[in-house]
């Protein structure tokens, strides 16, 4: 061997451990941030949780978390634009129970499949509901909502945060029961919804309890109901709906969820440190403080729960959905 083979040989021989070395800090270290898409506008409780949970993983990670607002066809833009993201733990998404379990029974054709286009990182909290009306409306329960529904032409107009989101199912339910007037306004976020319902140009809607509680405190919103069988501390003296008096929604209640998943692909084990990361963030006492402050419950849990959760979800969710013969038309 001449010697300019000899140095190129033993160049490569030193530059081997080295390039391994780099490689093995690359996927352990890796210098892009991390982004969390949020498949809704900014201002409600799915932005809320996206924000603190980046909040809390950045220095767990070691590395920027940044938080990226996709709304658009209920939740649909955004979990599409995660599905085709590259699977190396770099794109991550917030999926709600209508990402995961309700769409699929709403639209004919979605650009994701639900269970082969994600990989489970964790649950994160569930998240009732608040029935809330403009204060200008003679009702101050379900039973004198329904009467004046029935009295008003053309019915009462309620919002929610899109086609499919669990605002507008709950108020479908809760009108397929009752046989009320109601007529469906969509927006691209609950807080837009919100705030009409705050101008008095929409009667009512269904609504997070955390965006709630502040306008119900100040009288500006009048809460009716909260859609879990239990009450909640956070709207104190606002019973269950299902404790209405109203016969036909004595069992009534409509419980959304949160969690956190990946591009299908992504390594198991990058699955399961950020699983154990989001773990230990939600049982943080004060973390679930906070959580419970904002009106949703902490859920941690296994990506295998949360696997098994989108199943069984899915097939409640398509039950229900065709027995109140509900559409997003």
């Amino acid at each position: 061997m001449d010697r300019r083979s000899a140095n190129a040989a033993l160049g490569a021989a030193l530059a081997a451990p080295l390039l391994a070395m780099v490689a093995c800090r690359s996927q352990a270290q890796p210098d892009k941030p991390v982004t969390i898409v949020v498949p809704f506008a900014p201002g409600g409780t799915t932005d809320l949780l996206g924000r603190l949970i980046a909040q809390q993983l950045a220095p767990a990670l070691g590395r920027p978390v940044l938080v990226e607002n996709r709304p658009g066809a209920g939740s649909s833009v955004g979990a599409a634009h995660v599905a085709r993201a590259a699977p190396d733990g770099n794109t991550l998404l917030i999926a709600t129970s209508s990402t995961l379990a309700i769409n699929p029974s709403l639209y004919a054709k979605l650009p994701y499949d639900p269970l082969k286009d994600f990989a489970p990182i964790g649950m994160i909290a569930s998240v009732p509901f608040a029935l809330v009306v403009h204060p200008s409306l003679e009702a101050h329960n379900v039973a004198e909502l329904l009467a004046v529904a029935r009295r008003k032409p053309g019915g009462l107009a309620y919002g929610s945060a899109g086609n499919g989101s669990p605002q507008h199912l709950a108020a479908e339910i809760f009108k397929s029961a009752t046989g009320a007037d109601l007529r469906h306004v969509p927006y691209g976020g609950s807080a837009a919804a919100l705030t009409d319902v705050l101008r008095g140009q929409l009667e009512l809607m269904f609504v997070d309890l955390a965006p709630a509680l502040a306008h119900v405190q100040s009288k500006r919103l009048r809460a009716l109901g909260v859609t879990s069988l239990a009450p909640q501390p956070t709207l104190p003296g606002v019973p269950p709906i299902a404790e209405s008096g109203v016969a036909e929604l004595a069992r009534f209640e409509v419980i959304a969820w949160q969690s956190l998943v990946a591009p299908a692909g992504t390594p198991k084990d990058v699955l399961e440190r950020l699983n154990r990361r989001l773990v230990q963030m939600l049982e943080q006492p004060a973390m679930r403080e906070r959580l419970r402050h904002e009106g949703v419950e902490p859920r941690p849990g296994s990506p295998e729960q949360l696997a098994a959760t989108i199943r069984a979800e899915a097939e409640r969710w398509a039950k229900i959905i065709k027995g109140a013969g509900i559409s997003v038309g």
